[in-house]
């Protein structure tokens, strides 16, 4: 990065949010890069069941802090199982696609993980209960998978030598969790909320520890949006039907906190033009009142969430979209 191209990708990029549809990797991969070559991602298959969902798929990344299934709920362990290693593979599986497809890409490529947070709202303890009721163990929690997502990166660098590697944070849950509205498992009542000092340290802590820029997701309502800035987001990936108040978007983009802008919808018997989509992206830009030659270099036109809901013909035209969107957004 440097002072005329503070973002690590080129003017008028596109991207996914992360998943797709179906259980071939392969075929997702070569979708992901033919469709987005500016800013491709690994693609994630939740399709293929437990351990390629995201709380399955993170969990691979925990370091010493292993994890299995029960009854249908993701638990810490007392060592690593089968489930454990199922998640391993699919991860495998899916660095090897990456490298075999990306060879010789010099470009940005996006990586996805879930936060911390999400993770300690939707896995147990050992004894019952979320994670998100001790606080000791959501701080081993964040320790474990800094230290993970740290190796990850460093391992898609060495596939990929000649890229760089962007990481995102999948945080959906953590509006909830800053509420308070994480229901225990009687249904009657719900952890106490975790303070926003509280999650913007252990989120900072997080960023400075894995060695990459780092962009947030959060397709919920209520994006806590300064808290992301503060916890030294390079970049936000929203939902924008969701931002209620502009006034925080604003600010994160004055700061020059880059904007992974959704716009196109995730599903439907069609995808929408691209001109749609600029049509949107201009719409809330235009609000905010920056110029247009920021819009072309901060920007990077996305899907509003990911993809694994839809058909595969229509996951393959909206990213298409989005990437036609993003070059007219150049030209224009």
């Amino acid at each position: 990065m440097n002072e005329q191209q503070p973002w690590p990708w080129p003017a008028g990029s596109a991207t996914g949010v992360g998943s797709m549809p179906g259980d071939d990797i392969a075929e997702a991969q070569r979708v992901v890069f033919g469709e987005l070559p500016d800013l491709p991602h690994l693609a994630e298959l939740p399709d293929r069941g437990p351990g390629a969902d995201i709380i399955g798929r993170t969990s691979a990344f925990l370091v010493d802090l292993p994890v299995e299934l029960y009854v249908g709920t993701w638990r810490i362990a007392a060592r690593p199982g089968r489930d454990l290693r199922r998640a391993a593979d699919f991860l495998d599986r899916d660095l090897d696609q990456l490298t075999e497809q990306g060879d010789g890409f010099t470009g940005v490529v996006k990586v996805q993980a879930a936060g911390p947070y999400t993770l300690a709202a939707n896995v147990d303890l050992p004894v019952g209960g979320r994670l998100l009721r001790d606080p000791g163990a959501v701080r081993d929690l964040i320790t474990s998978l800094t230290e993970g997502l740290r190796t990850h990166v460093d391992d898609v660098r060495r596939r990929l030598p000649g890229a760089t590697v962007l990481l995102q944070v999948d945080e959906p849950a953590l509006p909830t969790v800053l509420a308070g509205h994480v229901p225990t498992e009687s249904g009657f009542s719900a952890y106490r909320a975790v303070e926003t000092n509280t999650a913007a340290d252990a989120l900072r802590a997080l960023v400075s520890g894995v060695g990459a820029p780092v962009t947030f997701h959060c397709c919920a309502a209520d994006v806590p949006i300064s808290l992301f800035v503060s916890a030294g987001a390079s970049a936000l990936s929203l939902d924008l039907s969701l931002v209620g108040s502009l006034d925080p978007l604003g600010e994160a983009i004055d700061a020059g906190v880059g904007l992974l802008a959704g716009v196109a919808p995730t599903s439907g018997a069609r995808a929408p033009g691209h001109k749609d989509l600029v049509d949107r992206v201009r719409g809330v830009w235009n609000q905010l009142g920056f110029s247009a030659d920021l819009l072309r270099r901060q920007v990077v036109v996305t899907p509003t969430c990911g993809l694994a809901g839809a058909s595969a013909t229509y996951a393959k035209d909206v990213l298409a979209a989005c990437r036609d969107a993003g070059r007219r957004l150049v030209e224009e």
